[in-house]
C-alpha cells in the first residue's frame, strides 16, 4: 500500500474520532479536510457522491466516505475505510449494551437517565422538524407525510414500512414527473449489462429473504431474523440516521418488544454523544436484543455484529455497485422525483416515533419541560447534540 493510501487511512481515523453532528456536518468536514486540504477528490466529485448517497438507501455519511475511498484507492481502500469509520463507535455501543443491565440494576442509572430520556426525545423532535422543513415543500409531500403518520399509528406493523415507502416513491414520481421527460432518457441505459444488474438485485434480495427462509424454531432463528430486520431497514432508510432511529423504535420497541423504551432511549442518547456514524446505534440495539433473550455475553457481541453488518451491508453494496452508473442515474427525472415522496413518507415515520416516545411521559411535566428545552436549544442556538446529552446527564446527577 503506497504512502497516499496510508495517509488517507490516517485521515479517515482522525475523521472518525472528531466528527459530530450528523450527515450535514460530516459533509462540511469532508469538504474541508479531504477536498480543500488533501485534495483526494474535487469539490464537484464530493458533491456528486453526497447527492448519490441521498438517492440511495442506507447510511449517507458512510456511503460518501466509502465512495471517496473507492475513487482514491479502489475496493480494498474502500472496505478498510468503512471498517475504520464504523468500528470504534460500534464497539463502544456494544460495550455499553453489555454493561447496561448491571448498571441499571444499581438503581443509580435511573436517576441519571431521568432527564436524559426526555432530552433524547427532544433531539428526535428536532430531527423531525428539521427534516420536515427540508422535505415538505409540495402538497403531494405533505399528504404523503400525513398519510404515513396515520397508517403507521393505526397498523403498527413492520411490513407497513416498505409498502408505504414504495407507495410514496410511486405517487411522487407519478404526480411530479412530466410524461415526456423520461422518454428522452431511456437511451441512457442502453449500455447497461442486464446480467450485472440481475446479479446485483439477486444479492440484495437473497439477504433480505433470509429471515423468511429460516425456521423460527431453529436455534439460529433470532440472530438470523435480526440480521434480516436490520438488513431490511438498511434497504429502506432514505435520509440517514435521523430516519433510521424512529423507524427502529416503532419496529423493535412498539411492535416486536425486543427492548424497552428506556433501553432504546439510553442507547440513542449515548450514540448522540459519540463521534462517528449514527448507524452505530444499531450495535446497541442488536446487543440488548440478544441479551434480553438470554443469549449471554457472546450472544450480545454477536447481536452487535449482526446488527452493524446487517444495516450497513445494503448501503455498502449499493455505493460500490452503483457508482459506475451514477452519470446515467442522476439524469433520470423519475428517480429524483420518487426520492421526494420517499422522504415525505419518512417524515411521517418520524412523527409517529415522536408520538410514541412522548406517550410514556404521562403527567410528568418535568419530562415535557426538558424535552422542550432540548428542542429549543437545538433549533434556536448553535449548541451541538453532544452538549445537550451532557446537560441531561448533569441534570440527573444534580437533581
Amino acid at each position: 500500500m503506497n504512502n497516499r493510501k496510508l495517509l488517507f487511512l490516517r485521515d479517515v481515523l482522525v475523521y472518525t474520532f472528531t466528527t459530530f453532528g450528523g450527515p450535514q456536518a460530516h459533509v462540511a468536514i469532508l469538504l474541508r479536510e479531504f477536498v480543500e486540504k488533501r485534495r483526494y477528490v474535487t469539490e464537484e466529485e464530493l458533491m456528486e457522491l453526497n447527492a448519490l448517497s441521498q438517492i440511495l438507501p442506507g447510511p449517507s455519511s458512510t456511503q460518501t466516505l466509502v465512495g471517496i475511498a473507492w475513487k482514491v484507492g479502489g475496493l480494498q481502500l474502500a472496505l478498510l475505510s468503512f471498517v475504520i469509520w464504523v468500528l470504534p463507535s460500534a464497539a463502544i455501543m456494544c460495550i455499553a449494551a453489555v454493561t447496561y443491565k448491571g448498571l441499571a440494576a444499581s438503581g443509580r442509572v435511573d436517576e441519571v437517565l431521568r432527564f436524559l430520556h426526555p432530552a433524547a426525545v427532544g433531539i428526535v423532535a428536532y430531527a423531525a422538524v428539521n427534516f420536515a422543513q427540508k422535505i415538505l415543500k409540495t402538497k403531494v409531500s405533505v399528504y404523503l407525510a400525513i398519510g404515513s403518520l396515520l397508517a403507521t399509528l393505526i397498523l403498527q406493523n413492520p411490513y407497513a414500512f416498505p409498502i408505504l415507502i414504495l407507495l410514496g416513491g410511486i405517487f411522487s414520481s407519478a404526480f411530479e414527473t412530466q410524461p415526456t421527460e423520461d422518454a428522452l432518457r431511456v437511451k441512457l441505459f442502453s449500455n447497461v449489462n442486464p446480467k450485472k444488474v440481475a446479479y446485483f438485485i439477486g444479492i440484495l434480495l437473497f439477504f433480505a429473504s433470509l429471515g423468511a427462509i429460516i425456521n423460527r424454531t431453529s436455534p439460529f432463528s433470532l440472530p438470523i431474523r435480526l440480521f434480516e430486520n436490520f438488513y431490511r431497514n438498511g434497504i429502506l432508510i432514505f435520509g440517514g440516521g435521523q430516519v433510521l432511529v424512529p423507524l427502529m423504535y416503532t419496529e423493535f420497541v412498539e411492535v416486536k418488544h425486543y427492548l424497552t423504551n428506556a433501553e432504546f432511549l439510553s442507547g440513542y442518547a449515548l450514540q448522540q454523544a459519540l463521534p462517528g456514524p449514527t448507524f452505530s446505534f444499531t450495535s446497541f440495539v442488536g446487543a440488548i436484543t440478544l441479551g434480553n433473550e438470554g443469549y449471554g455475553l457472546a450472544g450480545q457481541i454477536w447481536g452487535s455484529v449482526v446488527a452493524v453488518v446487517g444495516v450497513n451491508l445494503p448501503g455498502l453494496i449499493l455505493i460500490l455497485f452503483i457508482v459506475p452508473f451514477w452519470e446515467d442515474l442522476k439524469k433520470i427525472t423519475r428517480i429524483k422525483n420518487s426520492l421526494s415522496g420517499i422522504n415525505a413518507v419518512a417524515v411521517g415515520f418520524m412523527a409517529t416515533a415522536f408520538i410514541l416516545l412522548v406517550a410514556p411521559f404521562g403527567g410528568n411535566w418535568m419530562a415535557y419541560l426538558v424535552m422542550a428545552g432540548a428542542f429549543c436549544l437545538l433549533y434556536f442556538t448553535k449548541i451541538k447534540t453532544p452538549i445537550i446529552i451532557l446537560i441531561g446527564v448533569a441534570l440527573g446527577l444534580l437533581f
